[in-house]
């Protein structure tokens, strides 16, 4: 019996002088289920992830199908947090990210990222990484619940040869709307086949184009006392007369937003706004035909206008506090210089990090590459791409986007559109 009972402990012993040996060696690997929106983004979320694992081997990425775009992903993560089954990571588009904290936060379903800040340093580390116009980006009822990781503000693609032979400067463009619709109507007049210009709002498939006729002129989407339409004044109405002059003055063809680009890649108009994460397209569909530049968006109030910044910010929906700490790692290294390095070179997006923008990163890409940087000079200018309160955002943009389309056509005039739109608008929000 005692040789049994001594047998019995040194197995023992020995079961745990190896477990012992043996846990650090058998960690339990972590893993984090993100989401994020666009199929495209595929290209630097990989290899992102990939390099991320390889740094850090107890945490493992797996990506759930990519959402087709910000309001499908939206409505996605919504589903889920009525089901209990949540993606521990998801990249949340600027103007979406209220309805998802509003909704969310209540039900202890997204995690307030102050701690993991403070953590690292408070302010500081804040200051050291993101503008205070970037950080805001992720920012709700004053609090830091996304770090952003993509982002974008309107720019102008210029056909170089067709700009210069109307008597513009394409390295000078005018910094005013009426200064371009006046520039766009001489390209059309040397040739009723080349559109002068294309603001392709009425194609668009969210409110970023319309947001930015607003912003420019220093205006406001919502009133934040009352809770209704900002622009139901002269800024709304100028919004909307600017887009019918696109088309009687500046000779826009009225196409979809890729009709458009293929349109200005076969030399056809004169100057189009767009997003510069397409400027790898577009510099594709033009080729060698014209030279292709690019300009900051204009500002009819250069002292209050902005622009709206497009993209997404990463948030943390997970609870689980294991899982928490790994996703903040997987944060601080997407929204870092290294990744946001990589991040700018293969979509043409703004650095959403400080850091990325110096020697050892993006200064030298610039400098061969000045059509990409356009979109950084505006930084100063960014303001965060707005959402409507009551959830309904989406809906309030297709509702404002067929009123618009009307009144660019004619058949409507800016000041019934106006009010079409404020009267749909606030209905819907309430």
């Amino acid at each position: 019996m005692q040789l049994y009972r001594r047998t019995l402990m040194q197995g023992v012993a020995a079961t745990l002088a190896i477990a012992g040996l043996s846990t650090p060696a058998l960690a339990e690997e972590i893993t984090l289920n993100v989401l994020y929106n666009l199929p495209g983004f595929t290209k630097f979320h990989q290899p992102l992830a990939d390099e991320f694992m390889k740094n850090n081997p107890d945490i493992k990425i797996s990506f759930l199908a990519p959402a087709a775009g910000y309001n499908e992903g939206q409505q996605q993560v919504l589903r889920a947090a009525v089901t209990g089954d949540l993606p521990d990571v998801y990249f949340s588009g600027y103007n979406l990210t209220a309805e998802l904290v509003h909704t969310l936060a209540p039900r202890n379903q997204i995690t307030d990222l102050t701690p993991f800040i403070e953590a690292e340093g408070g302010q500081a580390f804040l200051d050291k990484n993101y503008s205070p116009k970037m950080a805001a980006l992720g920012q709700i009822d004053g609090k830091q619940y996304g770090l952003p990781v993509n982002a974008s503000s309107p720019i102008i693609y210029i056909n170089a040869d067709l700009v210069t032979k109307a008597g513009g400067d394409p390295d000078n463009m005018p910094k005013t709307f009426d200064g371009l619709i006046e520039l766009a109507a001489k390209i059309h007049a040397m040739d009723s086949k080349v559109a002068g210009m294309g603001y392709d709002i009425n194609g668009w498939p969210d409110d970023w184009l319309w947001q930015a006729l607003i912003f420019q002129q220093g205006g406001k989407l919502v009133d934040e006392e009352t809770k209704m339409v900002a622009f139901d004044n002269e800024i709304g109405l100028n919004a909307l007369k600017l887009t019918r002059r696109f088309v009687t003055e500046g000779g826009q063809n009225l196409l979809d937003w890729d009709q458009s680009r293929q349109q200005f890649g076969a030399g056809l108009t004169g100057f189009i706004f767009s997003t510069p994460a397409h400027v790898q397209t577009v510099q594709g569909l033009v080729g060698d035909r014209f030279p292709l530049k690019t300009a900051t968006f204009p500002q009819d109030n250069a002292e209050k206008g902005g622009v709206p910044t497009g993209g997404n910010s990463a948030v943390i929906l997970t609870q689980d506090k294991a899982k928490q700490d790994a996703a903040w790692k997987y944060l601080k290294w997407i929204t870092g210089p290294e990744a946001q390095n990589t991040i700018v070179r293969i979509t043409g997006y703004l650095p959403t990090n400080k850091l990325a923008t110096g020697p050892d990163y993006l200064e030298p890409y610039y400098v061969e590459n000045p059509n990409v940087k356009t979109a950084s000079l505006q930084v100063d200018r960014s303001l965060p791409w707005a959402g409507y309160p009551g959830g309904d955002s989406v809906r309030i943009w297709r509702t404002q986007r067929d009123i618009i389309g009307t009144v660019m056509r004619g058949e409507v005039s800016p000041e019934d559109g106006l009010k079409q739109i404020v009267e749909q608008t606030n209905g819907l929000m309430n």
